[in-house]
């Protein structure tokens, strides 16, 4: 059975998960983990809210849709649990950190320990089929994940949405930039990191941007 929302994150987006469309999508999942291979694993699809409470919420960072190999996905956007393989574009977002804030590049990909100081991974698309990437992107998984957003935007102040590529940058209309903050640079990906992903500086900034606006900033290196 899919684990759903905490209940911090259910009271924020009741309307949203009481809606016919959203119980179909659960349904829908249900059977599809039975007939195909399915990622992440079910009790891993909500896992970026369950790390990371709304009230805690200070940064979103948005991913697209998670890793469509076995054993990649668990649930954070761009992360990859500890003992895989660091995927390219998260590499890529290893050496903007060094580059950036001085990191020591990790020897994993765990993001958890981002997600537990506030920063919500999130993707577009919360379930992808194996071998077929961004299969899940029509399910109904978009106006779940843009409520998500509209309720950040709505309920909070003074929040840092890094916004990587054009599918997430597809997203800025949901945010209020009179009440948050947007970094946005492209993707990290090998095929567009180079255009402008590297020396974007994306960590300082939500960093200056946190400490302007009297939060307690993010460990980056604490991974």
């Amino acid at each position: 059975m899919i684990i759903l929302l905490p209940a911090d994150w259910y009271n924020v987006l009741k309307v949203q998960t009481e809606q016919t469309h959203f119980k179909e999508l659960i349904a829908n999942l249900e059977k599809q983990y039975t007939t195909s291979t399915i990622l992440p694993e079910k009790h891993n699809i909500f896992r970026a809210f369950q790390l990371t409470p709304f009230e805690q919420v200070k940064v979103v960072i948005l991913g697209q849709d998670p890793y469509h190999g076995i054993g990649q996905a668990n649930g954070l956007s761009f992360s990859v649990n500890r003992g895989m393989k660091i995927p390219p574009s998260l590499r890529n977002i290893y050496k903007e950190l060094q580059q950036d804030v001085g990191c020591q590049i990790p020897d994993h990909g765990d993001l958890s320990n981002w997600a537990k100081q506030g920063v919500l991974l999130l993707n577009t698309s919360l379930t992808v089929e194996e071998g077929k990437p961004n299969s899940h992107q029509h399910i109904g998984w978009q106006e779940f994940t843009n409520t998500v957003i509209e309720q950040i935007s709505e309920r909070k102040e003074s929040v840092v949405f890094i916004l990587w590529g054009k599918n997430a940058l597809s997203r800025q209309n949901l945010i209020n930039t009179n009440r948050h903050r947007i970094v946005h640079a492209p993707h990290p990906s090998p095929l567009a990191a180079h255009r402008g992903f590297f020396e974007s500086n994306p960590f300082s900034q939500t960093n200056k941007y946190l400490q302007l606006h009297y939060q307690q900033t993010i460990e980056w290196c604490n991974l």
